[in-house]
Parts: C-alpha cells; sequence; structure tokens
C-alpha cells in the first residue's frame, strides 16, 4: 500500500503579529515546519512528500527545498479543505494519503507511524488522530459514535460520527473534549472522489477538511479516530498542539527542551537546574557528562562521555571528544575538540577550529580557521587565525597572529615544540621551526628556522634623568 505525506504549510499565521510566514518561526533551533518534514522523512522517501505552500510561497521554498520534499503551490489560500484540493492532482497515484500541519512541530515519527498501522489496520477511509487536553477550547471536537448507534460519543468506539469546529458546538457538544489535531490519514480514493462536496457554509467561509469526515460517513464510508499517546518526555496532548501566537510557540519549545534534557538524563548525563539549559534536537551528549545551569547546545553539537561544560558557555555545531572541561563562559561554533582538552574560561573558537587531544585554550583566547596540535597551549589573551599549529607549543600571553592584509587572509605555520614568547606578533605568512624559540614582544616578519631564536625587537634605551626633565618642563608651561 503506497502513502504519500501531504504537509499544510500555506497560511499566514495572523495572529502571531509578524512579517514572516507562520511555519518559517523557530523553536528547537530550527523552523516549524522543518521539525515536521524531519518526522516525516523518516517515514516516507523524500519524493512522496508534498509540502503545500502558498502565504510568502518563495521564502517556504527556499528553506524547505534542501530537504528534496517536492512543493505545491497553493495561489489563493481558502482552508485546509483547498489546499487537498491543490494537491489533488500530485498525489492521486497514492493509495494513501497523510495529512500533516508544518506547524506542529513536537509530532513524533513514531506517532505519523501509529497513525499510518491503525489506518490501515481499521480499513478505514479517514483516520482522524486525535487528543483530549486539559482545555479544549479554540479547537474542533470529534464526536465519536457510540457501539450499535449514531449518537456522538467520546470514546465509546474507534468510529466517528463528525468532526465539530468550536464555533458550530451545540449545548450538548460543548461537553465534548476529544479534539481534532488536524493530523489524518485517508485512503486516496474515497478522498479524491468527494473532495469536491466540500463546502463554505461556514464562520469563515472556507473549504475545511474537518468536513471530510461527515461527508464520508455519509458515503458509507469507514472514518475512525485514534488518541495520541502519552510518553515519559511528552503528554499527547502537548505532542500534537499547534502555536497560533508567540507566547504559545515559546511554550512548545519550552516543551521540546524539557523532552531533549530528560532524554538526556535518561541516558546517564547529568544536567543541573534542566530549567535553564539550552540543548536543540540534533545535540547527542555521551553518558557521565556534566551540564551546568545556563549552557547551550545547539544545532548538530555531539559530545563525547565525562565531559563538563561550566555555566554560560555555548556550543553550536561542535564536535567534542571524551573528558573535554568546557569553563565558564566559552563560546563554540562549527569546530572540533579532541579528548582531555580544557578551554577558557572566556574562550572564543570560531569556524575551522580543530583541537588536537590534551590541548589547553585559556583565558580570552580567540582561535579561528586555527589546526591547534596535541598537547599545546595558548593559556591567555591571544588571537589566533588561520595557522597550523603542531605538537607542545606553548603560545604566550598576547600573541597576535596578523593574518589579513586588507585583501586577503595568509596562514601561520608552527612547527611542534615551538615556544612563542609572550606579546609577540607573527605577521603571516611566516613560518616557525620546529622547537624554535620566539622572544617576548618580537614583531616576527620573516620565517624562523628549526631550533633558532627569533627576536624582533628595538634595541632598550635608557635616557638618564628624561622623565624629570619632562615634568620640570611641563611645570613652567603652566605657571
Amino acid at each position: 500500500m503506497s502513502f504519500a505525506i501531504a504537509i499544510m504549510a500555506a497560511g499566514k499565521g495572523t495572529r502571531l503579529k509578524s512579517k514572516r510566514p507562520k511555519v518559517l518561526h523557530e523553536i528547537g533551533g530550527k523552523p516549524l515546519l522543518l521539525h515536521v518534514v524531519s518526522a516525516a522523512l523518516k517515514v516516507v522517501p523524500a519524493s512522496d512528500i508534498y509540502v503545500i505552500i502558498g502565504h510568502q510561497a518563495e521564502q517556504v521554498r527556499a528553506v524547505v527545498a534542501p530537504t528534496g520534499v517536492r512543493l505545491v503551490e497553493q495561489v489563493e489560500q481558502r482552508g485546509t479543505g483547498h489546499a487537498i484540493q491543490a494537491a489533488a492532482a500530485a498525489v492521486a497515484a497514492y493509495d494513501n494519503l497523510l495529512v500533516l500541519s508544518g506547524d506542529v512541530p513536537l509530532l513524533r515519527t513514531e506517532t505519523i507511524l501509529r497513525v499510518r498501522d491503525f489506518h490501515l489496520a481499521e480499513q478505514a477511509a479517514m483516520t482522524v488522530l486525535t487528543a483530549t487536553p486539559a482545555d479544549p477550547t479554540g479547537y474542533g471536537r470529534v464526536a465519536r459514535v457510540i457501539a450499535g448507534g449514531d449518537v456522538p460519543a467520546q470514546l465509546e468506539t474507534s468510529a466517528v460520527a463528525r468532526i465539530i469546529e468550536q464555533k458550530a458546538l451545540s449545548g450538548t457538544e460543548q461537553q465534548l473534549r476529544e479534539i481534532n489535531t488536524g493530523i489524518y490519514a485517508f485512503r486516496t480514493a474515497p478522498l479524491l472522489a468527494h473532495l469536491g462536496e466540500l463546502e463554505t457554509n461556514n464562520a469563515h467561509g472556507e473549504l475545511y477538511l474537518t468536513d471530510m469526515a461527515a461527508l464520508l460517513v455519509k458515503a458509507k464510508e469507514r472514518v475512525v479516530a485514534l488518541r495520541a499517546e502519552d510518553t515519559a518526555e511528552l503528554s499527547g496532548a502537548t505532542e500534537v498542539l499547534g502555536a497560533n501566537t508567540i507566547a504559545e510557540m515559546m511554550l512548545l519549545d519550552r516543551a521540546l527542551r524539557h523532552a531533549m534534557c530528560a532524554r538526556l538524563m535518561a541516558q546517564g548525563v547529568t544536567i543541573f537546574q534542566p530549567e535553564t539549559v539550552v540543548i536543540d534536537p540534533g545535540v547527542r551528549v555521551g553518558p557521565d557528562t556534566v551540564l551546568e545551569p545556563f549552557t547551550q547546545l545547539l544545532g548538530s553539537t555531539v559530545m563525547g562521555e565525562r565531559c563538563r561544560v561550566r555555566s554560560y558557555s555555548v556550543l553550536e555545531n561542535t564536535t567534542v571528544g571524551d573528558g573535554v572541561t568546557v569553563r565558564q563562559g566559552c563560546i563554540v561554533e562549527d569546530s572540533e575538540i579532541g579528548s582531555d582538552v580544557i578551554l577558557g574560561p572566556y574562550a572564543h573558537l570560531r569556524p575551522g577550529s580543530r583541537i588536537g587531544q590534551g590541548a589547553h585554550i585559556g583565558n580570552f583566547v580567540e582561535l579561528k580557521n586555527v589546526q591547534f596540535g596535541v598537547g599545546s597551549k595558548a593559556g591567555h589573551l591571544a588571537y589566533l587565525g588561520d595557522a597550523v599549529i603542531g605538537s607542545g607549543v606553548n603560545i604566550g600571553a598576547g600573541t597576535i597572529l596578523c593574518n589579513y592584509d586588507g585583501v586577503q587572509k595568509h596562514q601561520t605555520t608552527i612547527g611542534d615544540e615551538v615556544f612563542i614568547g609572550s606579546d609577540s606578533v607573527l605577521v603571516a605568512p611566516v613560518s616557525i621551526g620546529k622547537g624554535a624559540y620566539v622572544a617576548a614582544a618580537s614583531c616576527v616578519t620573516q620565517s624562523v628556522p628549526e631550533d633558532a631564536l627569533a627576536v624582533g625587537r628595538a634595541r632598550q634605551v635608557n635616557k638618564e634623568g628624561w622623565a624629570a626633565k619632562r615634568r620640570a618642563m611641563s611645570a613652567r608651561k603652566k605657571n
């Protein structure tokens, strides 16, 4: 049985009060829509996923195109039913269609698979994923069929009588607590056969996909409901929540990050005050690693075992080996850190930094595009850019690698066991040979041979009495 997935992402999201498309607002480090696409890609190939775009279509297209999914444009946005009408030709050849919402970012792959499998097992024309939140206000309700009759009920059977929008609820229907999540599975043939029967006789004058339930029941087709399951990390009602305001979106972000922390702690990671820690869903952390309050692990960061990340450090898209200590306030992005490294406090590793095993990058040291060798040290107040630095090197406090001439970047190469004295300036392109020394306060503009001492500073001259004469002269001028 072939399945396609349609993801509805054409809406404006007017309640957000934002100029950006709703589905491009971010939680957990990436747009809402990409969370849904990521879950869908674990169910079917990209070629079987159709994202329906409309409002600010080109912006949405640019974000989602790299995933390889197909795009269908809903030029005029006239409701969810109209969105599926726009995609009808694209999905007509499939036996079944799963319909997801691009603004439900916590939806798990496991839940999509449950809907698919239940739909097939029930041999249904339509399957509705439902939930029962504490407060169902604002959501359409699902009226189930009581066994042996057609009176609306809540959980008596899997069969559905109809889906009722919030504004259309009658007096007795106000008691219904089970909500429609907007996530469905359809058998494609009956869906397309009755899709043209949708009408706009509702408060917004739009074509609602929810009305397909009543149309299919009227046509003697089977419509069923499946409740979202609670997990140790998320309740079923939370998993299927959408967001209509920025505040609601931030509640989803908090739920997502809480779930991420819970998952890591279950895998042996210690997280102090997890409510203060920011961890993106793509992050992996090894057991016995400790994360202190107010740390951030972002993007695709991977941390090894037995590490410690101290407060106020931020690591983004960075690979970290085992036994690494990241002291307070370090900023690391797009870099690789070997095992047993010590960073910081207040080190800044910019993109392209690769730190060898056992190295030490200390207080207020900044690196950019540097290969830093095994066991090497830069303890204090240095800028190292565009360099290859060997093993066992000592970089003194205040060292600067001058890598930019105003037009081009140039490389500095420093061999193994080199000692760079404090307050040295190395003007690239330049090489320092293995075992060489650079005297403190030197300005090095030429390459240094192996085992040599480079002294690049003016000879000191002491002028006796100069300061006293200057003070006397200043006093005379004031008088």
